[in-house]
């Protein structure tokens, strides 16, 4: 399978991001609408993933701040080729910004995948949709998708 990945306007394509990420977040790993949506995704960086048939099967954001966050793709699609396509890309648009850093807010089981491959913890444990998070940071020349799965 091949994906490609294309930048939008959350405002030209929010029905399709709104309902790709339901799909995912709310319906499947039933996370509450309202933490879903937020005001950061009128200022943030879209990415929809396509695959090879042109069907959008995913999507993420990246905040002006450089968190990388609702990192979603559907479940049949659901390979490391797909999560390395739209989170290589989320990069690249963080690059063309200028920014140094980017961030990820890590559900605990999974910060020391993180921490293995250069990521750093920032701050404290904080709770987000119900679920203890770590906000972790990364240089953006040195990221590496390895670790990634899913990512709210």
């Amino acid at each position: 399978m091949v994906y490609h990945v294309t930048k939008v306007n959350w405002f030209e394509h929010q029905t399709l991001l709104t309902e790709l990420r339901e799909k995912v977040f709310v319906y499947e790993l039933n996370l509450p609408k309202k933490v879903e949506f937020d005001s950061l995704d009128k200022k943030s960086e879209h990415a929809i993933i396509y695959d090879d048939s042109e069907t959008p099967v995913g999507t993420g954001r990246l905040c002006p701040n450089g968190l990388i966050s609702r990192v979603a793709i559907i479940s049949q699609h659901r390979n490391k080729d797909a999560f390395y396509s739209i989170l290589n890309y989320l990069v690249v648009i963080a690059k063309e910004k200028g920014l140094n850093n980017i961030f990820i807010n890590s559900i605990l089981d999974e910060v020391p995948a993180f921490v293995e491959y250069g990521f750093s913890k920032k701050g404290g444990v904080f709770m987000e949709a119900g679920i203890p998070r770590q906000q972790l940071c990364c240089p953006v020349n040195d990221f590496n998708a390895e670790p990634f799965t899913m990512l709210h």
